[in-house]
């Protein structure tokens, strides 16, 4: 029987938030204006959940030559100003939170700064504040389960009893390999991509009572 469940890890892209919509389209365009025509839905299938650091990487084998120095800040710029008029919460996300009696955390591929801004905007900072935990503090990221150790370890929870909140494939195995129990969400994800996660759901309203059958 698996260990009963003591602390809920959330990826916050995709799963809090619903920046992965916005941000991989943007992300298309300026990788179109490289050469390399995108859509938001294959930006979706090479880099959701991988970081930037390893996405710039793809886009160099992509494109056979480097990225302009300006590329990236100019893709954040936008990103952010999208954010700042139009980023919510994922739907049914708050009412969820409220009904998970665990103690919980965040565990993301992105920065510090980028999640201090799309919690904050969207409310859910203080939801978390103290117990959010970036790659950046890591060796490796996603699909790597450094992250999801390293958060373990920070709330000194054993890693067989978290379960993990994951909208990608590379979050999901990182999971898995970190020893950890897994819900796919798969609100913008195709399900066959997170086959490897112990159950997926499409509906945060769901997640309560998904939580509490995890729970002895």
């Amino acid at each position: 029987m698996a260990a009963s469940i003591e602390l809920v890890i959330f990826d916050c892209d995709g799963v809090l938030v619903d920046s992965d919509r916005l941000s991989l389209e943007i992300q298309a365009r300026h990788i179109t204006a490289l050469g390399v025509p995108m859509t938001g839905d294959d930006c979706s299938r090479e880099f959701l959940g991988i970081g930037m650091e390893s996405t710039l990487e793809r886009i160099v084998e992509m494109t056979g030559r480097p990225v302009p120095s300006d590329w990236l800040p100019r893709l954040e710029a936008e990103v952010e100003a999208t954010f700042r008029r139009e980023l919510q919460a994922v739907p049914g996300i708050a009412d969820a939170l409220d009904l998970v009696a665990l103690p919980t955390c965040v565990a993301s591929g992105g920065s510090h700064e980028k999640m201090r801004l799309t919690l904050g905007l969207t409310g859910l900072w203080e939801r978390f504040d103290g117990r959010i935990f970036s790659a950046s503090e890591v060796p490796r990221p996603k699909p790597a389960p450094d992250l999801f150790l390293h958060a373990a370890a920070e709330t000194g929870v054993d890693p067989a009893r978290c379960l993990v909140v994951e909208d990608s494939p590379f979050g999901v195995d990182g999971a898995k390999a970190a020893g950890m129990s897994c819900l796919g969400f798969a609100a913008l994800t195709h399900p066959d991509r997170l086959a490897a996660a112990d159950q997926v759901f499409w509906d945060m309203a769901e997640l309560p009572r998904l939580i509490e059958g995890r729970i002895e």
